[in-house]
C-alpha cells in the first residue's frame, strides 16, 4: 500500500548519485521511489551518465526523462501580493492541504493545466485502490500527483462548477469569503464605535 499524502516535490539542481550541477538544457531522469518502512513516495533526479550506471540497481516506482531549466528569479513582493490566486497556484495549495473533498477540483484543475500546456502527464500508475495521474510542471519542474476520482459524466458539471466558483473567489469557497467578509465587517463596526 503507498502512502499517497504526496507533497509537490520540486527539482533538483544537481544529480542525487554524482551530486554534479545540472546545466541549463541538460536532460536528465527524475525517478519517484516508494519508501519500502514509511511507503511514501520519494523523488530523486539523476544525470544521464548516473541514470546509465544504476539502471540495473534501481526499481523505481516511476521515472521518465526531462530538461533541466535553472529556476527563475523571485518576482517582487509586490507582484506576489497582486491580484487573485491563479489556477495553478489554487492547485498547488489544494494539493498540500489535501482534503479529500478537493479531490474531483484538484483533478479538474490539473486537466486545465495540461490543456494549457502548463503541466504534461509525465505517466500513469495504478495502485491497489487508485489510479495516479503524475504530471510535471513544464517550467518549474515541480512534480504534482492527482489521483484519478473517476468521474461520471453526470458529476463533471457540478466539479467544473465548483472549480469556477474557486478561481472567482481568490481560490476559497464562496462561503469562506462571505464569513470573512462578514467577520472583516464586524471588526471594523467593533474599532469603529466611539470609545466610552
Amino acid at each position: 500500500m503507498i502512502n499517497q499524502d504526496w507533497k509537490i516535490r520540486s527539482r533538483a539542481h544537481t544529480c542525487a548519485h554524482t551530486g554534479r550541477a545540472f546545466t541549463e538544457g541538460e536532460e536528465f531522469t527524475t525517478a519517484l521511489f516508494i519508501d519500502p518502512k514509511s511507503k511514501d513516495l520519494t523523488r530523486n533526479d539523476y544525470s544521464h551518465e548516473a541514470w546509465e550506471a544504476l539502471a540495473d540497481e534501481i526499481k523505481p516506482f516511476s521515472f521518465w526523462k526531462t530538461e533541466y531549466i535553472p529556476p527563475e528569479k523571485k518576482e517582487t513582493e509586490e507582484e506576489e501580493t497582486i491580484g487573485k490566486e491563479s489556477p495553478q497556484d489554487i492547485l498547488r495549495r489544494l494539493v498540500e492541504e489535501n482534503e479529500s473533498f478537493t479531490e474531483n477540483a484538484r483533478y479538474i484543475l490539473a486537466v486545465m493545466l495540461e490543456r494549457s500546456k502548463i503541466l504534461r502527464q509525465t505517466d500513469t500508475q495504478q495502485t491497489e485502490d487508485s489510479k495516479l495521474l503524475i504530471y510535471e510542471h513544464k517550467t518549474t519542474g515541480d512534480v504534482i500527483i492527482i489521483r484519478d476520482p473517476q468521474l461520471h459524466l453526470d458529476q463533471v458539471e457540478a466539479v467544473q462548477d465548483q472549480v469556477a466558483a474557486l478561481l472567482e473567489n481568490g481560490g476559497r469557497p464562496p462561503e469562506e469569503n462571505t464569513e470573512k467578509t462578514e467577520e472583516t465587517e464586524e471588526t471594523e463596526e467593533t474599532e469603529s464605535e466611539p470609545k466610552a
